[in-house]
């Protein structure tokens, strides 16, 4: 299982589009299923329920033998550790990739994504990025040890 951490704009999604084919893994990502389904990016309790959806088709993925990678962005250290444990539990190891990306590139990086628009792209300001950099929990050092490494053939 692959679990993809960082804020909007990080480039979670363009990661785990390559690992989907060099695994292969099944992608879920929850802003390309909502906008998919009509409903609004930044709807909390339906983004929770299609997350829970999501994570237990994951599992049943795994249990199945197949790889997953989730995309939701990961921002706090329970939620990591949880999926972890969980993972671990069906004896499936779990890799960790932060998206650790510098606050101006981020907006950069969202504005362009705004003018360009697409489906599952949700606006994100400076403001709104910036209420969310503080809610953000990154990996420190010790977390990431938790995690297992990609296959030597993935990294770098």
């Amino acid at each position: 299982m692959i679990l993809l951490c960082g804020l909007p704009g990080s480039g979670k999604t363009t990661l785990a589009k390559r690992l989907a084919n060099e695994v292969p893994a099944v992608r879920l990502c929850p802003d390309e299923w909502l906008a998919d389904l009509g409903v609004d990016l930044f709807d909390e309790p339906a983004r929770d329920r299609l997350e829970q959806r999501l994570w237990e088709h994951a599992q049943e993925l795994l249990e199945r033998g197949r790889s997953a990678i989730l995309e939701y962005g990961f921002w706090g250290r329970a939620e990591r550790d949880e999926k972890r444990a969980a993972a671990r539990a069906l004896g499936v190891p779990v890799e960790l990739h932060y998206l650790a990306v510098p606050f101006d590139e981020l907006c950069r990086r969202l504005e362009a994504r705004g003018k360009k628009g697409g489906p599952g792209t949700a606006p994100v300001g400076r403001a709104l990025l910036k209420e969310y950099a503080q809610l953000f929990q990154a990996p420190d050092e010790v977390e990431l040890s938790l995690f297992d490494p990609p296959p030597a053939k993935r990294r770098g």
